[in-house]
């Protein structure tokens, strides 16, 4: 469990160096930070999602997921949780309730999406082998300074569903391993990518409306059954 609450403690320490930073800059650098740090979500999101094996797979388990989260309202929870976060902790930083919510939303995805995420707690888990959320921790925490000083108070609250996910996957480890196969994480990591794009495009006001990228959070956990109901399928017929 060392590595992941490591990994938190990054993003908080990291986080908190941003706000300190962006008291110290000028709204129009703080702008420009956040559009240069936009287009670096897309790129990440393009290169993990080109990896893709299985593009048909990519767009069943967009279309399902994307599905499954506006039936479940996901993004409304979550904007009401940014909400009650942003009135309980934020208010004094001045920042609105839709600006404090994008940020936890999107800092919470860049840092759960990816294959570190997934293959760090389980080496964890399994092997006591920290050695990949280390790595992860002084990436996010270097990411989330730059982050914090372009969206603001929001991301430090994405520290807690870091520590949520990857610990759940370190607690499961033994359990989860047989299922999160190589293709399974690569297939997971390709649709996380799309979500990342989404991210990005909203950073950016690119679209009249908001894509609820919240309600897309499913997309990204589909391929743990995708994959091995084609596998299946394919040892029948």
């Amino acid at each position: 469990m060392l590595g992941v609450l490591v990994n938190t403690a990054a993003i908080l320490v990291g986080g908190g160096l941003g706000l300190l930073f962006k008291n110290r800059i000028s709204k129009r650098f703080t702008d420009i930070l956040m559009t240069a740090f936009a287009f670096a979500v897309c790129v990440m999101g393009v290169s993990s999602a080109i990896q893709t094996a299985d593009s048909l797979g990519m767009i069943v388990c967009l279309a399902l997921g994307a599905l499954l989260g506006e039936a479940l309202r996901i993004e409304d929870r979550v904007e009401g949780l940014g909400n009650r976060l942003k009135r309980r902790f934020a208010q004094k930083e001045g920042e609105g309730s839709a600006r404090f919510t994008e940020a936890f939303l999107s800092a919470s995805l860049l840092f759960c999406i990816g294959s570190m995420s997934v293959m760090g707690p389980l080496d964890s888990g399994l092997r006591g082998d920290n050695a990949v959320l280390f790595s992860k921790s002084l990436i996010d925490g270097v990411t989330s300074i730059s982050y914090a000083a372009a969206l603001g108070y929001g991301v430090l609250f994405s520290a807690l569903p870091v520590l949520v996910y990857e610990g759940l996957i370190f607690l499961l480890a033994s359990v989860l391993e047989p299922v999160l196969s190589a293709a399974v994480i690569l297939e997971m990591s390709a649709v996380g990518g799309v979500l990342l794009m989404c991210v990005a495009a909203n950073m950016l006001e690119l679209t009249q409306k908001r894509i609820p990228v919240g309600n897309m959070i499913p997309c990204m956990l589909l391929p743990i059954l995708y994959q091995p109901l084609v596998q299946w399928l394919e040892t029948v017929f």
